[in-house]
């Protein structure tokens, strides 16, 4: 975690020439009992944690980069709707007493969803979160289609987001990741080198003129430097 606070770009003859905290540019997640342990046993590398926020915000027009998480991780379809309530505010508190903000996103364990746990983090104030690409079954556009699209893994167009519309009448933006880019840096070499890394990222992007897009991936924070030395630079 230190290191992705304060890594090193090298110029081409290998000296430094730039210290930066990753932490600002790419949204991030601790989970709570992480938190406190970096408070209390790395309070350095926590401090940067929380700077990169306060730095993100004026980067983004007021938007940081932190994201919550569910207090504990709890599958959270597999608890009960009092346990679903506690792992979301509890979760909620303590990111509002470090960051001194309250979240727009929330993680949830092993990005394990249904829809009581959708319900509960919207009731929450919660905008939206983060799902596998294997999560979506259905989507249909908002406007001029009225008749779903079965998909899946491989054909779930991840790079817009989507709108999930809650029994309750409330809503949520989901976020499905790149799988193959993210599997990729988790088990396939990308972080060994940066320009292969940047022209996986880019090369992502569909040939599709009419919208924006975003190409996202989701990873362990380990991925940047423990399981893959040197990958925070």
């Amino acid at each position: 975690y230190r290191q992705n606070a304060a890594s090193r770009i090298l110029g081409p003859d290998k000296r430094i020439i730039e210290i930066v905290n990753n932490y600002e540019s790419m949204s991030f997640d601790f989970g709570p009992t992480l938190m406190y342990w970096l408070e209390t046993h790395a309070p350095d590398a926590y401090a940067r944690v929380l700077e990169a926020d306060r730095r993100s915000r004026e980067k983004f027009s007021g938007h940081g980069c932190a994201m919550a998480q569910a207090y504990n991780h709890m599958v959270m379809p597999l608890a009960n709707a009092h346990d679903k309530e506690t792992q979301v505010i509890w979760g909620i508190t303590d990111f509002k007493r470090r960051f001194q903000r309250e979240p727009e996103g929330m993680w949830l364990p092993e990005t394990a969803v249904d829809l009581a746990t959708l319900e509960v983090l919207a009731t929450h104030g919660i905008k939206f979160t983060i799902l596998a690409p294997r999560q979506a079954k259905r989507v249909r556009r908002l406007t001029g289609q009225r008749r779903w699209r079965d998909v899946n893994e491989g054909d779930v167009d991840t790079s817009v987001p989507y709108i999930c519309n809650l029994p309750s009448g409330k809503q949520i933006t989901l976020f499905f990741y790149n799988g193959p880019v993210s599997h990729g840096i988790a088990y396939g070499g990308l972080l060994h080198s940066g320009e292969n890394f940047a022209l996986r990222l880019t090369g992502a992007f569909p040939n599709d003129g009419e919208q924006a897009h975003l190409v996202h991936v989701a990873t362990d924070g380990e991925s940047f430097g423990h399981h893959h030395h040197h990958g925070d630079m």
